[in-house]
């Protein structure tokens, strides 16, 4: 079963394996709360199509839905889920780096004994 740190790490993933939701990260982050009115004005996408792809992000926790007037909902940005994908991917390296640092030693212990030049740090 997934540690809860993978399960919003996949989620993260998830949604921002799409194009047009990065896009939309992207002018929230750049412009600050809006509505989905508001971002098609500002995008070539139709305030439907971004409604749907606000529904995941919100559903990845990356966005907030705040009640507005009038009945509009703004979303805000969150960072926790992408911080914690970036503590998942963190936590990967450092298990990658391990082994790797490992080979890389076991190599160049075998080139410096055949009097080969030594592998650059893969880690380092």
């Amino acid at each position: 079963m997934p540690s809860d740190i993978e399960a919003v790490a996949e989620q993260v993933f998830v949604a921002l394996a799409d194009p047009t939701r990065r896009t939309i990260l992207a002018a929230l982050a750049a412009g600050g709360p809006a509505t989905a009115t508001d971002l098609a004005g500002r995008l070539p996408i139709t305030r439907q199509a971004i409604a749907k792809h606000l529904t995941l992000l919100a559903d990845a926790g990356l966005v907030t839905a705040e009640p507005g007037e009038r009945r509009r909902v703004r979303y805000r940005l969150r960072s926790a889920p992408m911080q914690q994908a970036q503590q998942f991917l963190a936590a990967l390296a450092r298990d990658w780096d391990k082994p790797l640092d490992a080979l890389t030693d076991h190599l160049n212990k075998q080139r410096t004994q055949a009097g080969g030049p030594r592998l650059p740090d893969t880690a380092k």
